[in-house]
């Protein structure tokens, strides 16, 4: 117990700190790679926690919401790395729905939280979230848009996982006479 209420307190740090740098807006997405396992100190893959995913879904899930970020949870390599997330931003952003429903060895366990825990949930294969959080090494890259900027927190790890987080911004275009709005651009 005294574990997952760490695990939470870490979590709800890391997310508040990250959301006040990301500069997102209602309907962007941010994509989340969790291994429950690296979170209680297990190697990613070896000790899927249902309980520790639950507990960064119930940290994370409402802080998103409230403020109309679409959640997007990241599959393992069983299932190729597809991601689940509510049809309605599916749609929004036309990406491709496939059939598979995650379970714990296979897309893991948060994976399979978010899942049991949205009101419509699909898998596609890509996306490309404007913010993200990699919870234990889960390689959340290939699920960004194309110009990552690594954020650092005051935190590195939550329970006992590594984390990586970023945020994205447009590419800069142009040659030497292009002017660019501040780096805060989204």
């Amino acid at each position: 117990m005294e574990q997952m209420n760490h695990i939470r307190e870490q979590a709800a740090t890391v997310m508040q700190e990250l959301l006040d740098v990301a500069n997102l807006r209602p309907g962007d997405l941010f994509v989340i790679g969790c291994s429950s396992s690296e979170m209680v100190g297990e190697r990613i893959g070896k000790g899927s926690s249902m309980e520790a995913a639950v507990a960064v879904y119930e940290t994370i899930a409402p802080m998103l919401a409230e403020r109309g970020i679409g959640l997007v949870a990241q599959c393992c390599e069983h299932l190729n790395r597809a991601l689940i997330l509510e049809r309605e931003f599916a749609e929004k952003y036309g990406y491709e729905i496939v059939c598979v429903r995650p379970q714990p060895h296979a897309g893991g366990s948060f994976a399979t939280t978010v899942y049991d825990h949205m009101h419509d949930p699909v898998a596609v294969e890509h996306v490309r979230a404007h913010a993200g959080l990699d919870i234990g090494g889960t390689l959340i890259g290939m699920h960004l848009r194309d110009v990552a900027v690594p954020v650092r927190l005051s935190l590195s790890r939550i329970g006992e996982a590594n984390i990586l987080c970023a945020r994205t911004r447009p590419k800069f275009i142009g040659g030497i006479r292009a002017r660019y709005p501040d780096e805060t651009i989204r």
